[in-house]
């Protein structure tokens, strides 16, 4: 990454403490401040019934211009998953997956509405192939092929492969499998792309050489878009219980997080990726931070982690 560096992608809403409670003084200073940092061109936002858990007005006039926004609505895609039986746009139940469906036209909706207002455009939206346990590869196949054909104001769309369920032990979002997600895409024929995040890999493999494989048959597929960092540990810790999806921090960026996500495997994750689009970066800001300038320094420190190793790399 000398000459070319990949262009870094930012979880915000993991790392900030104002989508649990609201404080918009924290948060204009939080969106500002990681945009700033070195080879950042945005940031990663949910989608929860709006483009703003809180204020979907405030986010479009504090917005930083020319950010590039990723919108995940993988939290919505859960609380549904709770309340709807047979939820998910991989669902068999015929209902579930209309019910999954027009969610996501609402996303493609509230997408082509932000992009015509603001000055910093959705970019990619990301896709889940829920239901948790159930997915089927033909049923998401159809999904993408229709997804697809909407109009996403040209936001890429990105399938973001979360856990996938594995005999005798408990999952933690239990979607279809990777082998599965691939098959569909290619079986749609449509532009859809794949993206996959360290640490959801790794509750699935339990396995960090096991990620390392998935990240190259991603690549070896031809689909892979890109690739994001975010740690979980085997064991309890302070960010959390063992195995839980808590986006911990880069091993070498806070020894005492426990994370899996080590500089060896950081590196190996980053070879087999090979020229991806992008690459994200989604930790959680430290137990003990508080201001937005302590945030901003904990992202910061696992970005100096992701670009040394990169750069190493390249």
């Amino acid at each position: 990454m000398s000459e070319h560096r990949t262009p870094i992608v930012i979880s915000s809403y993991a790392a900030s403490p104002a989508h649990s409670e609201w404080d918009p003084g924290l948060e204009a200073e939080l969106l500002q401040g990681l945009c700033a940092l070195p080879d950042v061109v945005g940031l990663e936002v949910p989608w929860v019934g709006d483009i703003h858990p809180h204020d979907p007005e405030w986010f479009h006039a504090h917005v930083p211009a020319g950010a590039l926004l990723t919108l995940t609505p993988l939290p919505w895609v859960m609380r549904r998953c709770a309340e709807v039986d047979g939820y998910g746009i991989a669902s068999l139940d015929r209902d579930g997956r209309r019910i999954a469906l027009n969610d996501v036209m609402a996303v493609a909706e509230a997408t082509r509405e932000f992009c015509a207002e603001s000055t910093a455009p959705i970019a990619s939206v990301m896709l889940h192939s829920a239901p948790r346990g159930t997915g089927d590869s033909k049923a998401l196949a159809a999904s993408l092929e229709e997804i697809a054909s909407w109009d996403w104001a040209g936001a890429q769309l990105l399938l973001e492969h979360c856990d996938a369920p594995v005999s005798g032990r408990p999952f933690e979002k239990g979607f279809l499998s990777l082998d599965s997600e691939i098959a569909a895409i290619q079986s749609s024929h449509s532009a859809v792309r794949l993206w996959l995040n360290w640490g959801r890999s790794v509750i699935e493999t339990r396995d960090p050489d096991g990620v390392t494989r998935q990240i190259q048959a991603a690549h070896d597929s031809g689909l892979l878009h890109g690739l994001a960092f975010s740690g979980t540990a085997a064991a309890d810790g302070p960010y959390g219980d063992a195995w839980e999806d808590r986006h911990l921090p880069l091993a070498s960026a806070d020894p005492t997080a426990g994370s899996l996500l080590d500089d060896a495997h950081l590196s190996d994750a980053l070879r087999a990726a090979g020229n991806v689009r992008a690459l994200g970066l989604k930790v959680s800001r430290r137990p003990q931070d508080r201001s937005a300038q302590d945030v901003i320094r904990t992202v910061g420190d696992n970005l100096t982690v992701l670009r040394t190793i990169a750069a190493e790399v390249a």
